[in-house]
């Protein structure tokens, strides 16, 4: 069978297999037993793996020999993204990791014959790279040797990892001199990597992608991971209904966190003549008619992204307004002052009587709280110190009133003595009992 294909083109032995995998259905899956599914599976991968190394060598062939630019006067990545609807960064990577392979053939042919799996080159490929520039071609073919070997009991990441043993292996006599060497190297590229890129995805998120120098990042790590764990859920774990948080949301949310400590203490460098802020535009009547309905309207001003109506509900707890009269062509005829909704008396007496998150179970401090108007100020609600809490950021959005004054939800009484209470919802507790912190109690 193998000399027969070798009698055919590339572009009839790749029809051939694609023949092949047309016929490959799920309704001609007859395995007895569940260890040949498995075996299967393992055959998939290691098949996907030798085409994927496949089309890599092809992509930095095509790349070396200029192709593309011969033919259609681009680059390789750009009519590579453009042909498979790719992204320019998916592109790249395709035309690089074929680059290592081509740099270090041995691994190059350990993909193609599913020795190696593409993940496991791309990360051989990084550590070879990375070796002392005083090694030989001899002691790189030993190490490309070595590293396959490592392949059959280590995973990517862990291949990652082996730089420092593999120049213990080649070269024991200078491995401390040449790791050092390879160290300051490795510091060198990471400073001229350090990026950091903020990209809408189109779904409402915004990614997030960067790379810092590991001295650099390890305050950040620790920083986030420092405001994550302060991140505790309160009594709200009773609700079958909550959230189920995961350990990266965690990270997430202390992220948020603490980017809204430094806002509230205004400490960023001012950037046009004004501190860092959030701005949100919709019209005067959405604001006090509308605010209540799903379909609000409103949207940030930087790029015009629409906000959500429980967004902006949030928002309008403790924000700035700022009044624009608008001609009859929306420009701007007159801009008002910002006026603080909550002022720094009100803020103070606040934090006196609260202490923190109101919210039983919680001990978020006042820092880390936001002021939270019981009945909304858009619905008529005072901004006054009876109509007003203190709840963390989490507690905040379980808090804020839906459009439905009769949803199931959790809700802020006030005491006789104006002490806050939260009214947990029927499906917590059928005879919604009020709660109180455990730290208003003990004060009071």
């Amino acid at each position: 069978m193998e000399r027969e294909f070798e009698q055919l083109t590339d572009r009839e032995i790749l029809a051939s297999i694609d023949s092949a995998l047309d016929a490959l259905t799920d309704d001609r899956l007859r395995l007895p037993t569940d260890a040949e599914q498995l075996s299967l599976l393992r055959d998939v991968i290691r098949l996907s793996g030798r085409l994927h190394g496949f089309e890599q060598q092809l992509a930095a062939r095509i790349e070396k020999s200029q192709t593309v630019w011969n033919e259609r006067r681009t680059s390789t990545r750009t009519w590579l993204a453009e042909s498979m609807n790719l992204t320019p960064r998916e592109a790249a990577r395709i035309i690089r990791a074929g680059q290592g392979l081509a740099r270090f053939p041995l691994i190059g042919s350990a993909t193609l014959v599913g020795v190696v799996l593409p993940v496991q080159a791309e990360a051989i490929t990084g550590v070879l790279a990375q070796l002392p520039k005083e090694f030989d071609d001899n002691t790189i073919i030993e190490a490309q040797g070595l590293m396959v070997g490592f392949a059959e009991t280590h995973n990517s990441a862990e291949l990652r990892r082996l730089t420092s043993h593999l120049i213990e292996v080649l070269s024991p006599d200078t491995a401390d001199r040449l790791e050092a060497k390879r160290v300051e190297q490795q510091e060198r590229r990471a400073q001229t990597r350090r990026c950091l890129d903020f990209t809408g995805d189109g779904d409402g998120s915004v990614l997030i992608r960067g790379s810092l120098p590991i001295a650099d990042a390890e305050p950040l790590m620790q920083i986030v991971e420092a405001y994550a764990a302060a991140q505790k859920r309160g009594l709200e774990r009773l609700d079958p209904q909550a959230e189920y948080i995961t350990p990266a949301m965690r990270r997430a949310d202390g992220l948020i966190a603490m980017v809204a400590a430094h806002s509230r203490r205004q400490v960023a460098p001012r950037n046009g003549g004004d501190r860092p802020r959030i701005v949100i535009t919709l019209s005067h009547d959405k604001l006090t008619k509308h605010c209540a309905d799903a379909g609000l309207g409103a949207s940030l001003v930087r790029d015009g992204h629409p906000v959500a109506a429980s967004v902006v509900r949030r928002l309008l707890c403790d924000a700035d307004l700022l009044p624009v009269v608008l001609g009859s062509y929306s420009e701007p005829l007159d801009v008002g002052r910002s006026v603080r909704l909550v002022t720094p008396a009100i803020r103070a007496a606040l934090e006196l009587r609260d202490g923190g998150c109101i919210f039983p179970g919680c001990d978020a401090p006042p820092g880390r709280c936001e002021a939270h108007h019981v009945v909304p100020w858009w619905a008529g609600g005072v901004t006054a110190l009876r109509n007003l809490v203190l709840v963390c950021p989490h507690h905040h959005g379980i808090l804020e009133p839906s459009r439905d004054p009769n949803a199931d939800r959790w809700k802020i009484l006030f005491r006789a003595d104006g002490i806050p209470m939260v009214v947990p919802p029927r499906r917590v507790d059928p005879a919604q009992r009020p709660r109180i912190h455990a730290r208003l109690t003990t004060r009071h």
